[in-house]
């Protein structure tokens, strides 16, 4: 039996035990109290009756969490999702109405197949553009969301009557007189207390109890100080909770109504599956999880499916439960399953105490979750290590608490394939050679040694790395040009290809001309052990043909031992650097003549006395170098 749940919710079914279990069930529990007020407030934004936002929390958590992929992330209700679907709903029916509320439901169903056909198709491939720095971006934003939109409910204020951060600000300044320093106690309480249980009983659900606490808290205060909701300092509650029954009904729209929902549900779909997985990879980057991006496509699709059946509208996963969730303990997707059953049932059994939780608490929990979502440490050293990476994720960061979410992991990526494609597009050319102080002299970049060899006047020995593409053609034939500019520059050129790792169609044109270039000028292309991918483009270009197999070389020996033979020898006889093994073999440099009455420049001195055979074999070339 277990066997049959591995394969088809994942192998996290083999680690479930007792103490999963009871870690899960506190996690759920948490989970459970904070969807309620959120629930609401969602549907709410979305268009919808407020039951909406539960219905929404219930069945698609349950059936993400399970065919899902991450262990720790909660789907349900979130702001992006239900303003994206107010913004598209609103221009085809009344705000609220039946029709409304059919069109959504039927949306869901679409968006929660295009999600699954997408994880099915195994597309899943594009989460993996959104990178670190973009996402470390997106999660630090989120969090500072999620603290700017708690503020209201921490402060004892009213919710704003219009969305986005200004309204907030002005909200908040119009209403500074009206701060219910009450509410503030409550959710500051709400901090010490849970902070306090996690240092000094870190196997207390600590976050949990801080809520029963301000919640004890709260209502003392109320019954005992206030007395009535019409005083100033009443601490706000979640209040009456409407029944919640799920019944099964499938959404009631016309057909010729479908080909506008599939464009407003591909929309729809963007924004989803940008959170989800956005979301997913944010909480396994803390708990070092790896994502399996088109399973967690295909849980979340079922769940928009399933869910739309079931009063549900578009869900995803939410940053405001499943970082609570991770927080809180959960240890498997069943701390979600837990949330969604437990609020069931705590609606039906205990909707009279539910009601009494304080808004102001659940404020302090998220400010608490979000500090450290924001993970400063982290920003500093991304800060000391890579100062363009930083600023992609601070991008990122203002771009998250100031348009769309969506938009800012849209953002994010193309900064970050940008950043990518600059870099790509200066391969590095390093000059090779040998070091003048290693008397084996193998092979060096030049640059890298203080004092290198002398080069051979006729061959220039280039390695090329990294990828050479349309984008890096330009950067890559101004380096060739530049070595062939001289008018005594090397003739002969040997490029050590083997971290080459891809070329193009334009970078195979490229060296076509290097090769013709060269030749003309009375010199030669090489190329030492370029990648097989390489080799059979070039192949199938005619490349080969025209370079020919004897320019292709296995090896750096064997390459200089032939392209030794192809040197102008009268270049040979004059040349007093001999920094090629076979050099030794030749005879001894001529001084080059010098017409009566011409002062000789230093670099035409004649040579030093040849060195003993013992010394020139301390200097010969190892036979491991190439």
């Amino acid at each position: 039996m277990r066997g049959v749940a591995t394969r088809l919710f994942g192998p996290w079914v083999r680690g479930v035990d007792a103490q999963t279990l009871r870690a899960d069930l506190i996690a759920g529990i948490l989970g459970a109290l904070l969807v309620l007020p959120q629930g609401f407030a969602f549907a709410t934004l979305a268009g919808l009756p407020p039951e909406y936002g539960l219905y929404t929390a219930i069945v698609p958590c349950a059936v993400a969490a399970l065919f899902g992929s991450s262990l720790h992330v909660a789907s349900g209700p979130t702001n992006a999702n239900s303003l994206a679907l107010f913004a598209t709903l609103a221009p085809l029916a009344v705000v609220g109405s039946p029709p409304y509320i059919q069109l959504a439901l039927a949306v869901t169903v679409i968006v929660g197949i295009m999600q699954f056909l997408i994880g099915a198709l195994r597309l899943g491939a594009i989460a993996n553009f959104i990178s670190p720095a973009a996402l470390r971006g997106f999660m630090s934003g989120a969090a500072a969301l999620i603290v700017l939109h708690s503020l209201t409910d921490l402060l004892g204020l009213t919710a704003p009557p219009t969305h986005g951060l200004l309204a907030l600000f002005g909200h908040i300044g119009r209403h500074l007189g009206d701060i219910a320093p009450a509410a503030l106690g409550i959710g500051v309480l709400t901090i010490l207390a849970s902070l306090a249980v996690r240092t000094w009983l870190p196997r207390w659900p600590y976050m949990l109890t801080g809520l029963i606490a301000a919640t004890a808290a709260a209502t003392a205060l109320n019954r005992l100080v206030f007395r009535t909701p019409a005083d100033h300092d009443w601490i706000a509650v979640v209040g009456t909770i409407p029944p919640i029954w799920l019944h099964f009904h499938a959404p009631d729209v016309s057909l010729q109504s479908i080909p506008d929902l599939v464009g407003i549900s591909f929309a729809l779909t963007i924004v989803a599956l940008g959170q989800s997985i956005s979301i997913a990879k944010a909480v396994a980057e803390r708990s070092g999880q790896a994502i399996d991006a088109n399973r967690e496509f295909r849980g979340q699709g079922l769940s928009n499916i399933v869910g739309g059946f079931f009063s549900s509208y578009v869900s995803c996963g939410s940053l405001n439960r499943s970082m609570p969730n991770y927080e809180a303990g959960a240890r498997t997707p069943l701390a979600a399953v837990f949330a969604s059953l437990l609020l069931l049932v705590l609606i039906a059994a205990s909707s009279s105490l539910l009601a009494l939780i304080p808004m102001a608490a659940i404020a302090g929990l998220l400010v608490l979750i979000s500090w450290t979502l924001l993970d400063w440490p982290n920003w500093l050293k991304l800060w000391r290590s890579s100062r363009t990476d930083f600023a992609i994720a601070a991008a990122t960061f203002v771009a998250t608490i100031s348009i769309r979410i969506e938009m800012a992991i849209l953002l994010g990526t193309i900064l970050s394939l940008v950043t990518h494609l600059y870099r790509t597009s200066k391969p590095a050319m390093r000059i090779m050679g040998f070091d003048s102080k290693e008397p084996g002299r193998a092979f060096v970049v030049r640059e890298h040694v203080p004092q290198p060899h002398d080069e051979c006047p006729q061959l220039k020995m280039v390695r090329m790395e990294g990828e050479v593409y349309f984008g890096a053609v330009p950067w890559v034939d101004d380096q060739l040009r530049d070595l062939r500019t001289p008018r005594n520059s090397p003739k002969h050129l040997l490029v050590m290809a083997k971290s080459m790792n891809f070329i193009d169609l334009s970078a195979a044109e490229m060296w076509r001309n290097e090769l013709r270039v060269r030749r003309k000028m009375g010199g030669d292309l090489y190329f030492h052990r370029p990648r097989a991918p390489v080799l059979q483009l070039w192949q199938k270009l005619g490349f080969i043909d025209e370079l020919g197999l004897d320019h292709i070389f296995p090896a750096k020996r064997i390459a200089i031992d032939t392209i030794f033979g192809r040197l102008d020898r009268a270049i040979c006889s004059h040349c007093t650097v001999r920094v090629f093994e076979e050099c030794h073999a030749l005879p001894k440099p001529v001084p080059p003549f010098v017409p009566e009455g011409t002062v000789a420049r230093p670099e035409d001195a004649p040579a030093a006395p040849a060195a003993s055979p013992a010394a020139e074999a301390a200097t010969s070339l190892q036979d491991g170098a190439g």
